[in-house]
């Protein structure tokens, strides 16, 4: 020991992060930390010549102090060493944990991890060491001998658990994550009896997989065998759940373990799974689904009470489903009001390389802790087979150490486990779940496991990863391996471990289970009556106008410009002009049309949801459903939405400027909608093609959920569209692309031309027992267009939508009418302009058809049945192998069979062109054949067409 004061001035270097936790316990209590440590940092905070102790960073630039009292140096240096080695462990013990069951996983990124690398010798490994915190232990002590630490970190990090938490930013998250594992040496403590259970269903789990195996030879299941414990696991989950107070859980999963959970977690009877694998289901809906793609629901009886759990039903698109998992989520949170993320939870079940290998994960993560698509917190289990689809080397799988790292970038804590311990699953899925209970945020827990069979069941693994099958062919399974161990531990006899798996294959022989916890009959406060909203008439009556003292009424209110508000004077002038239109002074444009909608639905009680990559503005600026505080005063946050200040017992208007993305966010506001029918859910496009990027969306759910599913959604899509010279990413939403998923009755597809006509759309869409997705084209011209705009009388009462508009021309005798054109969206006042000009209003009649889908036969019959002496034509803006006239050919020449001209823009590979002079050119060309009777050989395609005539317009 020296007397004298030592200037320890390697403390302010390369060490200085070691010893920033302490400096911070100590500016919290200086008690907390050790004698040694209380001298050094009062002496630092002297010289710093501060009022009060400050970060330790600027202090380092001080001079440097000495220590008082008697302290080696050299144990000074050793504590500090020991310091790092725990640091060490704490960033990199996962990357030597034991966590893979079959052995063939290498040790990476563990420089830091031995002793000598920090300076400290075999000598030293006697020697008692501080923990850095005097309140902090490791297995209850805060000062151990130097083997000992190591020891009790190698228990923690590098055991059956490996835990990443120090790229999170949060010190408080951080400390919690440390203290939780290092408390009890990352071991669980189960009794006897939970220990029994765990075997049960890890029984359950590999039985079944094993039964299906032999009764269905080679049929797809998509086994989970080798990572049975993911099952137990989640069955960890379901039945722990309820002591936090959550009374939902949501799962979204592809296809690995699926049957297993169907059968094993939610209780499907296995006669019911085993009818589906003999093709002896019932029909239920048009298409139907394979049997592992398929949903279901249950109630389940838990020790905490019932719980409800759904899994939701996924395409083949594996991760598609998770967005969608969270938006109904969100809607079931919302219905239960303040406590709802505490009582609703959304738990997601990946594959290693489905995980890191699809975007949609990134944009579901991205979307995790955002005001408008946050859950409160997801539980993310990975089944880690290693192996993804056919490659085992992750050189080809990923770019980053573990297929967890996605996680990273919300800094959501993780926690790889061992599969083959089953155990030690379910204790870091407690974790998991209070983890997330005091945080609200997402967590992760990684199973590290095997897949025992191919792919499918179909397929030989041996052929792409021999070594890896090697092993797994030597592998006992993780059923036995337990069962082995919990006989070591006179839990269970090798006896009774048998009996549990004759008993489950008995059951399955008679079609039941071995213990049933579903509750058949179980009544839920908060479930949705759908057969409300099941109705199949899309011309079902309702009054969708309102009185125009009701409009005035809504109009005062969202018109109100709140005091000491900094209202930006075009926001301004868009308020006078609104109740300018209330009060019928200037007619209603397109933005007034929405807002009136909206104000209505709000103030009877009907939720309204909007979001979009600008939704709160408008993309061009129509909207001003959120109006901006240019002086950003603090008391209205910078801003005021007017359509949630519309009366005191409103429900909710809501509406987000969302990430930048459009797959994810799409099937998110899908799953929003399909939970939430008394809601009007509204997605919309920046532009309509960028809905390009979200075709997995609308292929697998939008179009295709009800047939495939019995999934009713009455979600709204709004998709910009109108050919305005901005090029091939600006103009078209690919309306053919819409209208060949159109069968079935299965959506509809609008294209209006007047602001009233979108007034009526919204408010209908939530108005009648119609529950089907409403995919609106919007002309971005439309919005300011004087023509497009409506007068107040179109909006009262006894107005309704119209799905034809017929020709607006007043003839005294319309036999004289030539040519009757029909078109939708914005080319008609292009065609009607042109008319004008010739003066051919007594020659051509220009009918619009504003719904597309459900086709308007009678209406369409009604209107043409006016000019009896006319030829017929199809004008279109897009190209001619685009646009709706391909997609609807057949359903005019049902109305009218004879020929049908056509009037469009030449075929092309691309939507658009980029030139504004060719795109003018282009539209003056449309324009002229739709009004030209001299060309008709060069404009019409006819019905029955020869390959002559087709190349004419190729």
């Amino acid at each position: 020991m020296k007397d004298e004061r030592q200037n320890f001035s390697y403390l302010f270097s390369s060490n200085a992060p070691y010893i920033e936790e302490l400096y911070e316990s100590y500016l919290a209590d200086p008690n907390s930390v050790e004698t040694v440590w209380q001298h050094y940092f009062a002496d630092l905070a002297a010289v710093s010549n501060r009022a009060k102790p400050q970060p330790l960073a600027p202090i380092a630039e001080q001079p440097r102090p000495s220590v008082s009292g008697c302290v080696d140096e050299e144990q000074m240096r050793k504590q500090i060493a020991v310091l790092r080695l725990i640091t060490a462990y704490r960033i990199q013990g996962a990357n030597v944990a034991d966590l893979d069951p079959l052995r063939l996983r290498y040790a990476r990124n563990i420089f830091g991890l031995q002793p000598e690398e920090h300076g400290l010798t075999a000598a030293d490994l006697s020697t008692s060491f501080g923990l850095g915190d005097g309140d902090f232990s490791i297995g209850g002590s805060n000062k151990l001998p130097l083997s000992d630490i190591i020891a009790k970190l190698k228990q923690t990090y590098c055991g059956h658990v490996g835990i990443e938490y120090m790229h999170i930013g949060n010190r408080e998250e951080r400390l919690w994550v440390r203290d939780y594992f290092e408390r009890d040496l990352s071991t669980p403590k189960f009794t006897p009896e939970q220990k029994r259970h765990i075997l049960k269903n890890l029984t359950a789990s590999e039985t079944l997989e094993r039964y299906l195996h032999t009764r269905y030879v080679g049929q797809k299941r998509f086994s989970v065998e080798g990572g049975e414990s993911a099952i137990v696991g989640l069955n960890y989950l379901l039945q722990n759940v309820g002591k936090d107070g959550v009374e939902e859980v949501i799962i979204g999963m592809a296809h690995r373990g699926r049957l297993n959970v169907l059968v094993n977690a939610l209780g499907k009877k296995p006669s019911d799974l085993f009818d589906e694998f003999e093709g002896k289901q019932a029909i239920k809906f048009p298409s139907g689904d394979v049997k592992y793609h398929n949903g279901f629901s249950s109630d389940i009886n838990t020790p905490y009470g019932a719980l409800h759990v759904t899994l939701a039903f996924n395409p083949s698109h594996l991760e598609i489903v998770n967005p969608v998992v969270e938006g109904s989520a969100r809607a079931k949170q919302q219905r239960r009001g303040e406590n709802g993320a505490k009582q609703v939870l959304p738990v997601l079940i990946h594959g290693d390389s489905a995980l890191i290998g699809l975007g949609v994960n990134q944009a579901n993560f991205n979307m995790s802790r955002t005001r408008g698509y946050g859950t409160g917190g997801t539980v993310h289990i990975v089944i880690n087979n290693q192996i993804g689809f056919t490659t085992s080397d992750t050189r080809d799988t990923r770019s980053a150490v573990y297929c967890t790292d996605i996680a990273k970038m919300v800094e959501a804590p993780i926690f790889h486990v061992n599969g083959d311990d089953p155990e030690a699953v379910c204790y870091v899925v407690q974790a998991a779940l209070d983890y997330r209970k005091t945080f609200g945020k997402d967590v992760v827990v990684d199973v590290v496991c095997f897949r025992k069979l191919g792919h499918n069941e179909g397929d030989d693994p041996t052929l792409t990863q021999p070594l890896m099958y090697r092993a797994i062919a030597q592998h006992k399974g993780t059923r036995a391996l337990y069962a082995e161990k919990l006989a070591k531990e006179n839990v269970v006899t090798a006896e009774e471990a048998d009996k549990m798996v004759s008993d489950y294959r008995d059951a399955l022989d008679k079609g039941e289970h071995v213990e049933l916890t579903r509750l058949s009959d179980y009544k839920r406060k908060y479930s949705v009556d759908w057969s409300k909203y099941q109705g199949q008439n899309w011309r079902e009556k309702v009054e969708s106008g309102l009185s125009a003292t009701d409009i005035k009424r809504l109009a005062d209110k969202f018109t109100l410009q709140p005091e000491n508000f900094g209202l930006h004077s075009t926001a301004k002038r868009v308020l006078e002009q609104r109740k300018a239109m209330a009060a019928g002074e200037q007619p209603i444009d397109w933005g007034m049309a929405e807002t009136l909608a909206y104000a209505s639905m709000v103030t009877n009680g009907t939720p309204v949801r909007i979001s979009g990559e600008d939704s709160g503005r408008g993309t061009f600026s129509h909207r001003h459903a959120v109006l901006h505080d240019t002086e950003r005063k603090e008391h209205f946050g910078g801003i005021y939405v007017p359509l949630q200040h519309m009366a005191d017992n409103q429900a909710s208007f809501t509406v987000i400027d969302s990430i930048l993305n459009e797959e994810a966010v799409l099937a998110y506001e899908y799953g929003h909608a399909c939970a939430a029918p008394e809601q009007l859910t509204i997605w919309e496009a920046q532009f309509g093609d960028f809905a390009n990027g979200a075709q997995v969306a609308i292929d697998q759910f939008i179009s295709s959920g009800e047939t495939k599913w019995g999934r009713h959604c009455g979600l709204t899509v709004i998709l910009p569209h109108g050919y305005d010279g901005q090029g091939p990413e600006h103009s078209s939403g690919r309306l053919e692309r819409w209208l060949q998923l159109c069968a079935e009755q299965n959506m509809q597809v609008i294209m209006p031309s007047e602001a009233a006509q979108m007034f009526h759309i919204l408010r209908r869409q939530t108005l009648r027992s119609y529950r089907k997705p409403l995919i609106v084209f919007l002309s971005k011209r439309l919005l300011r267009f004087k023509d497009a705009t409506s007068p107040l009388e179109d909006f009262l009462q006894g107005t309704t939508f119209q799905p034809v508009i017929g020709d607006t021309v007043h003839r005294a005798d319309n036999e004289q009418v030539k040519r009757v054109i029909v078109c939708s969206g914005q080319v008609y006042y292009d065609i009607a302009a042109g008319r004008a000009e010739r003066g051919l209003e007594n020659d051509v009649a220009i009918v619009r058809l504003e719904q597309l889908y459900p086709f308007p036969y009678e209406e369409l019959k009604a209107e043409l049945d006016k000019y009896p002496k006319a030829e017929w034509m199809w004008a279109q803006e897009e190209p001619k192998n685009q646009g709706a006239f391909n997609q609807i050919r057949h359903r005019l020449e049902r109305v009218r069979h004879t020929h049908w001209l056509l009037a469009a823009r030449p075929s092309s590979s691309s939507p658009a062109v980029g030139y504004g002079s060719k795109h003018a050119e282009q539209l003056k060309q449309v324009v002229e054949d739709a009004l030209r009777f001299d060309m008709l050989q060069a404009a019409f395609w006819c019905a029955g067409c020869s390959q002559k005539h087709f190349d004419l317009f190729s």
